[in-house]
Parts: C-alpha cells; sequence; structure tokens
C-alpha cells in the first residue's frame, strides 16, 4: 500500500485522482496540496511513497517545484502530470529528477500503473516519448535549448508565438505583467535570442505548436 500526495490548483481533478487511486489496491492514503508551496510543506513533514505533481501551478510551477522537491525528498518519487502532450516536457522533467510522466486524458488505468511502477523504483513514461526521453539524457547532440525552460518559461514562450501580448499572457496565467515580462527575459537569455519575433521564428522551426 502507498501513501500518496497529490498537487494539483483544481479541486476536481485532485478529487477525480484521489478516488481513482483510494479505489486501487495499491494506495490507502491520499494528500492534496492546491499549490507548490502547500506540496512542499507537506513533502517536508509526512512520508510519500509517490507525489503527484501538475506542472501548472499558481504561484510556483511544477517544473520549479519539482528540483525543491528532490532536494527536500531525494528517494520519493514524482509523477508529473499535464494537459500537455509528453513530449514537450518529459526531458525537462526527467532531467529536473522526475520519476515519470502522464497526460490528464490517460486512462485511469494507466495512472495506477504509473503509480506502481515509480513506487518500486521504476521509471514511467510513453512509448511514443520515451526514445525521445533516453537520447535526451545521454546527452544526444539533438538536444534543444528550449528543454532547459522552466513550465512557465514554455508557456510564455508559446503564447508569445502565438501573438498574445504580455498583458493578454498575464491575464491567461493569472501572473503579474512584471512577472512575466521576467519569465520573457530569462527565455530570451536561454535561447540566446533578442525579440519576440526570434521567439516566434524559434516556435515554428522546431514546431512546437501547429
Amino acid at each position: 500500500m502507498f501513501r500518496v500526495l497529490i498537487a494539483d490548483d483544481h479541486p476536481l481533478i485532485r478529487k477525480g485522482l484521489g478516488q481513482i487511486l483510494a479505489s486501487s489496491v495499491y494506495v490507502d492514503a491520499v494528500d492534496e496540496a492546491n499549490d507548490g508551496f502547500a506540496a512542499l510543506e507537506l513533502a517536508r513533514s509526512r512520508h510519500y511513497d509517490v507525489i503527484i505533481l501538475d506542472i501548472s501551478l499558481p504561484g510556483k510551477d511544477g517544473m520549479d517545484v519539482l528540483p525543491e522537491l528532490k532536494d527536500a525528498v531525494p528517494d520519493t518519487p514524482v509523477l508529473m502530470l499535464s494537459i500537455q502532450p509528453e513530449e514537450q516536457y518529459a526531458v525537462r522533467a526527467f532531467r529536473l529528477g522526475a520519476s515519470g510522466c502522464l497526460n490528464k486524458s490517460s486512462a485511469p488505468e494507466e495512472l495506477v500503473e504509473a503509480i506502481r511502477t515509480i513506487a518500486g523504483g521504476g521509471t514511467y513514461l510513453s512509448p511514443k516519448v520515451k526514445d525521445l526521453v533516453m537520447e535526451s539524457l545521454r546527452g544526444d547532440p539533438r538536444d534543444k535549448p528550449h528543454e532547459h525552460l522552466s513550465e512557465r518559461e514554455s508557456q510564455v514562450m508559446l503564447n508569445i508565438a502565438r501573438g498574445k501580448t504580455v498583458g493578454e499572457i498575464a491575464d491567461k496565467l493569472a501572473l503579474s505583467v512584471k512577472t512575466v515580462s521576467t519569465y520573457r527575459s530569462r527565455l530570451l537569455e536561454k535561447l540566446g535570442l533578442q525579440n519576440n519575433a526570434q521567439i516566434v521564428e524559434y516556435v515554428f522551426r522546431h514546431k512546437l505548436i501547429d
């Protein structure tokens, strides 16, 4: 039996995941956190066999929380959860210490299997992105700069490529304009770019959006 922590800012998602896990034969206790700060506090105060961490969290996104969790509880496996296709974030997540990645559209049985796998010391990743992740973790020469962006930096990048203004991005992500501008500056530096036009060209060249 496993004790699981679910960190997600949507109550319905937390409750749904909790019900799936509580009804399985593998999990006997499920705790919830509605943001990254609460997840860190709970992880430091209680023992968990698995932590399920949503990438898009308010205040401190999942990619920022992940390395802090691994510093605080290095032996606790973390399953990253997102509505995004795994290939868009899996490489970054594994580099930061994740043990598995799962799309929110996955079947309940897949969630249970992922929990069982990583709690047993394994890694969980869909077959279609396994080769991509393994090649990148081995230092494949095709490694790309955007794989090193945080989740918020990646969200800002993709929204800029879709033609959104800083103000529109701030409203969409529930962030201040100043914070979005900071993320923009960071991603420009990490990608070696200078302006929004180059961001747009980069995103479409690497086929990060349709």
